[in-house]
């Protein structure tokens, strides 16, 4: 009895893989468009130009590189001080291909901390009291202007400019810039923050690698991601962490381009992944195996 009960549970959820799979890759214009998770067939349109509202800005950014599943796209929110005024703010970077020292020390140090620099108006404001009080003629020469200010005086970094379109911001990030965007702006601050891993220069070994970069995957998963990202520039890759391994929790990442992988394919491997009953995995050969 006990043997039965055992082999009808075994046979309701036990997995048995497929002998053979039935996927179809679209390979003509054609038939991208008549897929239904194409972005070419949806109603919403992606935007070109910034907007002036930090919200639409976001919704953009959180649907242009999929942020809600993309593991290495980083959206860091917050409220930036610029003359005793709040603004709120965002930062996108990818993790891996930036120096997140630099994005602590030179950009959210200045812009979110208080500071003789972002409480200028108190300042300015004593001054014109003292003039005032002299009998002296005081001019506003200059209307205040956001982001000439934060451009000047917020962001203590060698390599800043300002770009207004998404596809601007998009190859930025992908090489391995920050974006800052700040409500009530049409541009975004563009910031050299490049932090990734390359390859030192040393001496040949007898040419063994003539054309190519000689670069190759390490131990850490976030530099292997890095490093996919700098060759496939493209905001439509998306790379999903999964753990593998019920004691060493071993992270894995698929990597797929969207609206040109397979999505039953990609499915099938996550599915497979997350189903892998194994105590450790400590290279690709133990997930070669059990597959």
């Amino acid at each position: 009895m006990k043997n039965s009960l055992i082999t009808y549970v075994k046979n309701i959820f036990s997995y048995e893989p497929k002998e053979q799979y039935h996927f179809s890759i679209p390979e003509t214009n054609e038939e991208i468009k008549n897929n239904p998770n194409s972005l070419e067939t949806s109603n919403i349109e992606t935007p070109k130009e910034v907007f002036p509202s930090i919200g639409v800005n976001l919704e953009a950014i959180t649907s242009r590189f999929n942020t809600l599943i993309n593991s290495d796209i980083i959206v860091r929110e917050f409220r930036l001080i610029a003359k005793n005024k709040e603004y709120k703010a965002f930062l996108l970077y990818i993790d891996g291909m930036v120096d997140t020292k630099s994005i602590n020390h030179f950009v959210l140090d200045p812009l979110m901390l208080r500071n003789t620099a972002n409480m200028y108006q108190n300042q300015e404001t004593e001054t014109v009291k003292q003039a005032l009080a002299n009998n002296i003629i005081v001019r506003k020469v200059k209307k205040f202007d956001l982001s000439d200010y934060i451009f000047n005086h917020l962001v203590p970094q060698n390599s800043v400019k300002q770009i207004s379109a998404f596809d601007d911001v998009a190859s930025s990030v992908n090489s391995g810039n920050c974006c800052l965007f700040v409500d009530t702006l049409t541009t975004v601050f563009d910031i050299d923050v490049k932090g990734f891993k390359q390859r030192s220069v040393g001496k040949p070994e007898n040419e063994v690698v003539i054309r190519g970069s000689g670069e190759a995957f390490t131990e850490n998963i976030r530099t292997n991601t890095s490093l996919v990202r700098r060759f496939v520039n493209n905001e439509k890759l998306i790379i999903e962490n999964l753990e593998v391994g019920n004691i060493t929790k071993t992270k894995c990442a698929v990597c797929y381009i969207e609206n040109i992988t397979n999505n039953e394919l990609v499915a099938e491997v996550k599915y497979r992944l997350n189903n892998i009953d194994v105590d450790s995995v400590l290279s690709s050969r133990s997930i070669r195996t059990v597959n």
